[in-house]
């Protein structure tokens, strides 16, 4: 089933993002945390793309087994960093072929060492391009990101907001955020994204905060800010690795009853490969979803 049906059951999604492995323990991981999170019937899961395209067939060939083995309905990410326009039609044939019929697309980050974007020749410069590729490739639902903080490289927020309708023009039919943890930013730019005419529903992606160090180079990536009360009780709690845990649990399952409470089409969990965290968030939330 395509996720825009799903969207469309007037119920809030839940979904789960997962990264291909770069070994074969990796992959154990990976496997135990989907069998872990499965009981929670997630509406759909997603498989990131590695940078320059990577991961490409290990995405592919990820998205295939997790809905025709395990029996979870999967999304695969495609971005636009590395690849031609045949190369990218030849990837949505595979998916096609394997029976996955949802499909992120992303412009992808630049190529490790660059500042900026350079577009591969005979392929695409913006997310808009691939959206209306894919969209004239096949039937496919796609997906496309939101930045409720502003995306990184983009220096005005009306800019920005417009490369979101024009993705949403192009063929995108709905939204996942690029992580946030300050509710209040999500709404006033959602708010904004309404205004601005972008009507598909718009999913929140949450991180759970389970390590300090690691969540700081996240958000250095991402541009994504933590609150300044947040911040300082993790800092407090460095030294202690499961008071950080408990603590970044309770925030984003706090985070994510608010969301509820508030409307939000979806949440989109950002999982690292892992389940845990995400397990009792759900089982704390306990509220029906779309499935």
């Amino acid at each position: 089933m395509r996720i825009d049906e799903i969207l469309g059951l007037g119920r809030p999604t839940v979904s789960f993002e997962f990264f291909p492995p770069k070994t074969e323990p990796g992959f154990a991981q990976l496997y135990q945390a989907i069998e872990e999170l499965k009981p929670h019937d997630p509406s759909y899961v997603s498989v990131t793309y590695g940078a320059g395209g990577s991961t490409r067939q290990k995405t592919v060939d990820l998205v295939g087994k997790i809905q025709n083995e395990i029996g979870i309905r999967a999304m695969a990410h495609l971005t636009c960093v590395g690849h031609t326009a045949v190369e990218i039609g030849a990837i949505l044939d595979e998916l096609w072929s394997k029976g996955i019929r949802n499909v992120l697309a992303l412009r992808g980050d630049p190529q490790g060492g660059q500042a900026t974007f350079v577009p591969t020749e005979g392929g695409f410069e913006y997310a808009n391009e691939l959206v209306k590729f894919v969209a004239g490739k096949n039937d496919f639902c796609i997906g496309v990101a939101g930045y409720p903080e502003g995306h990184p490289q983009c220096l005005n927020r009306t800019r920005d907001l417009e490369h979101l309708k024009r993705k949403i023009d192009s063929g995108g039919k709905f939204v996942i955020t690029q992580l946030f943890f300050d509710n209040a930013d999500f709404y006033r730019w959602r708010e904004q994204a309404r205004a601005m005419g972008v009507k598909v529903p718009i999913i929140a992606g949450i991180m759970p905060i389970t390590n300090v160090a690691q969540i700081k180079r996240f958000i250095g990536m991402c541009g994504a800010k933590i609150p300044q009360p947040l911040l300082l009780k993790l800092e407090q709690l460095e030294h202690d690795p499961e008071a950080v845990y408990a603590a970044g649990v309770e925030y984003a399952t706090r985070q994510c009853q608010d969301l509820l409470f508030h409307g939000v089409d979806g949440i989109h969990f950002y999982t690292l490969n892992k389940s845990k965290a995400t397990v009792q968030i759900c089982k704390a939330l306990n509220v029906p979803h779309a499935a």
